[in-house]
């Protein structure tokens, strides 16, 4: 039996940790499918590659309220795959390469690992190894319904459904949050007739209600929305998906060459037998972790969606570097610092969130102040004819702190970014609106105005 310096088990954001600095150490890796993990092959990366070229399909029919005619003539479906995954497969070819070739104190094992014991693995290749330390980085999978009849319908996940081979004439989504609502946007755009089941009354409803009731809205003028409604049974029949569902409305059958599950995320835990070495999970399967990534178990980190609530890859690059300084430094560990964690949703329109919406302010007795100011009031706005979209900050009264800032609309997820940075460093709405120059007119100017709105003491 084997035993390693270190093994890391994910090659996500896991994969980071290991460079020059560990060239002493005799270091595993192991992974259980492609190298890279979810963002670089199924995730953020291949999604913003769709996202980009629907907002590029949509671009004539939004020019008409601007005097300007254009029709698109149609999408290359194979031309676009192929594009996004000619960029991506290569990366992740490479990046197994070099572990496997380049690494002279790395050895790679490729399969689905389990502990068997206290820091004792099952590699899934017919190996088993033990370690001094582990860091458990084996990120997360879709949510798989129980549905009856699901299972032989034939369905799509974001696994695979990037990799069509053609583009259905309708297709049933599945979910109502990132990743349901991005795929509409990138399908619909595509000319693809788009139906999205919700069991709730709305969608993104994690985000700040005025932001989630907006983005209902206009989802609801541009794709065939259901909301309450439960998928009680799902069958194919003639080469077509029947979803039969309860809606407020009563029974209703809806139909489409594919099928899209979207309707979340859960950590792969379970597929590590992680309580086989001693380490613990919250009820949803997370890992627990303390501040500095630590499971229960001394010399076990964990990082990324296999432990975090954030399932976003920014998070698990920073819990990365983290476990990364606490390797090599023990006599000096850092913290992970999860106070203001933004996140992006790329659907149509954007969205860009940090922070407390105001149902949380309102749950938790935090005494708030809120303000708005829509991007058609803006010289930027007025240039775009954008009707819909607005930036909502929510602050403390009393000491001029940003708790939250939610926006809808173009070019959200950046514009959030000033919000994030006020945030992180501590500067106050005040000293934010007024001690620095805005350009005008550039869209920057919807967070001035809404700074300069709020109803501070």
């Amino acid at each position: 039996m084997r035993h390693f310096d270190l093994v890391v088990i994910g090659t996500g954001s896991g994969n980071s940790i290991v460079d020059e600095r560990f060239s002493d150490w005799d270091v595993a890796l192991v992974e259980k499918g492609v190298f890279g993990g979810t963002c670089l092959n199924v995730g953020c990366i291949p999604t913003k590659m769709f996202v980009h070229t629907a907002d590029v399909a949509g671009t004539p029919a939004a020019g008409a309220k601007l005097g300007v005619d254009a029709e698109l003539l149609g999408v290359r479906w194979p031309e676009i795959r192929d594009r996004v995954f000619g960029r991506i497969d290569p990366i992740a070819a490479g990046g197994r390469q070099w572990r496997v070739e380049g690494n002279k104190n790395v050895v790679v094992y490729e399969g689905q690992a389990r502990f068997v014991g206290p820091k004792t693995l099952d590699t899934g290749t017919g190996e088993v190894i033990t370690a001094d330390r582990f860091v458990i980085a084996a990120g997360s999978r879709p949510v798989i319904p129980d549905v009856p009849g699901l299972d032989e319908v034939g369905f799509h996940t974001n696994n695979d459904v990037m990799r069509l081979e053609k583009l259905p004439a309708r297709m049933i989504i599945l979910g109502s949050g990132f990743v349901a609502t991005e795929f509409a946007h990138v399908f619909s755009s595509f000319g693809v007739e788009v139906t999205l089941v919700a069991r709730s009354g709305a969608l993104l409803r994690a985000e700040d209600e005025d932001v989630s009731a907006r983005f209902t809205e206009l989802a609801q003028a541009r794709w065939n929305v259901k909301l309450n409604s439960k998928t009680v049974r799902a069958e194919r029949v003639d080469g077509v998906v029947r979803l039969h569902l309860e809606t407020e409305q009563g029974p209703e059958v809806i139909e489409a060459e594919e099928l899209l599950v979207a309707v979340g995320r859960t950590p792969n835990s379970d597929l590590l037998d992680v309580a086989a070495t001693g380490v613990t999970t919250h009820a949803d399967g997370r890992v627990v972790v303390d501040s500095q990534q630590r499971t229960a178990v001394e010399g076990i980190w964990a990082l990324g969606d296999v432990s975090s609530e954030h399932q976003l890859k920014h998070v698990a690059n920073h819990e990365a570097r983290v476990v990364q300084h606490n390797l090599l430094n023990p006599e000096s560990p850092i913290e992970s610092d999860h106070r203001f964690v933004p996140h992006g949703v790329f659907s149509s329109p954007q969205i860009g969130s940090v922070g407390l919406t105001e149902q949380q302010a309102r749950e938790r007795g935090i005494r708030y102040v809120t303000a708005s100011q829509d991007y058609a009031d803006i010289a930027y706005g007025w240039a775009m004819e954008d009707t819909t979209g607005f930036a909502k900050l929510i602050a403390d009264p009393a000491t001029g702190q940003l708790l939250g800032a939610h926006i809808i609309g173009p070019q959200a997820p950046t514009l959030v970014q000033l919000a994030i940075q006020s945030m992180s460093f501590g500067l106050d709405v005040r000293s934010m609106a007024r001690g620095q120059y805005w350009i005008h007119p550039a869209m920057p100017e919807l967070l001035e105005n809404a700074l300069l709105k709020l109803p501070l003491d």
